[in-house]
């Protein structure tokens, strides 16, 4: 086991750049569109009632070490002022390695006709990281890096971000992490880094006849030093009940992907991703299950996303 650990850690860290080793970035989900305040603070609010949404997500089953996530996040608007807040929590596994990130978002509406809204956003949060060397086979026993656990080791981030959207569209650019955290510091030099991610989200809705909607989707990720990533998603919604859909993550991934929406509370959504890269060959696939609560009255949109 601690072997392949070892391979987990060399991969967590194989894009270099001129001062160290790039740390794994954001976590990647596939459900992004019942997700979406993860990634933008500007979204805590809009949906116009208590949204609480607990997602887990098991990455390359079949592999020991494999990233698994877990993330809960709560967001409500407050009073009619077009205020709102969020929180949220992302508790993600990958080998010897831990981390936990803790958000608090920010978010004002305004109206910028009867069917648009504009929100703006901010993120406040801390992540603390953990990394148990003894998990690994370390070659080099005098590595001044690996020598001591890192426990808990606290880093302050703040992001921003904006959403633009109406009933039947959406639009949104942020920067959840501005802050070029380091990790792992060493001697001299720190052995990773956390970098600013940008991410592009969009999506629309087209009616297909009284019973089906049509509900595609875009989510970009831009990160210096990282491959470019896009996914792109079509669901089809059946009378507000039932949502069946596909998606493609560009030399990636494509996924499955089913909702149900029980009554106006509770939501349960599940998807399964498989590689479309080498590492299939390795792994039994990827799974995500999603459970999202609303309780209140919408205040301000249908929003069927």
């Amino acid at each position: 086991m601690k072997n392949f650990y070892s391979i987990i850690f060399i991969v967590l860290m194989t894009l270099t750049c001129s001062k160290g080793i790039m740390a794994q970035q954001d976590v990647q989900y596939t459900q992004y569109i019942y997700n979406t305040n993860i990634v933008n603070p500007a979204y805590a609010g809009t949906r116009g009632l208590l949204n609480i949404t607990a997602l887990h997500r098991s990455q390359w089953v079949g592999l020991e070490g494999a990233p698994e996530t877990q993330t809960l996040n709560l967001n409500t608007p407050v009073g009619e002022k077009g205020i709102g807040l969020g929180f949220g929590l992302v508790n993600d596994n990958l080998g010897p390695v831990s981390e936990q990130i803790f958000n608090i978002d920010i978010s004002y509406s305004i109206k910028t006709s009867n069917a648009s809204t504009l929100a703006f956003g901010i993120k406040a949060g801390a992540n603390l990281l953990n990394v148990d060397f003894n998990q690994l086979e370390i070659f080099d026993p005098n590595d001044q890096n690996l020598i001591a656990e890192v426990d808990n080791r606290f880093s302050p981030n703040i992001g921003t971000g904006v959403y633009y959207f109406s009933d039947y569209w959406y639009l949104g650019v942020s920067v959840p992490n501005i802050l070029e955290t380091s990790h792992f510091d060493g001697t001299s030099t720190s052995l990773a880094s956390e970098r600013q991610t940008f991410y592009l989200i969009g999506g629309y809705v087209f009616d297909l006849s009284y019973d089906w909607k049509f509900k595609p989707a875009i989510l970009t990720k831009i990160s210096s030093g990282t491959p470019f990533s896009t996914d792109v998603s079509a669901n089809f919604l059946y009378r507000e009940n039932l949502t069946l859909g596909a998606s493609y993550r560009l030399d990636s991934a494509v996924s499955a992907l089913v909702g149900f929406q029980l009554n106006k509370t509770w939501f349960i959504g599940y998807s399964y991703d498989t590689d479309t890269t080498d590492l299939n060959s390795f792994n039994g696939g990827s799974h995500e299950l999603l459970l999202r609560v609303e309780v209140g009255r919408k205040a301000r949109c249908g929003c069927f996303f």
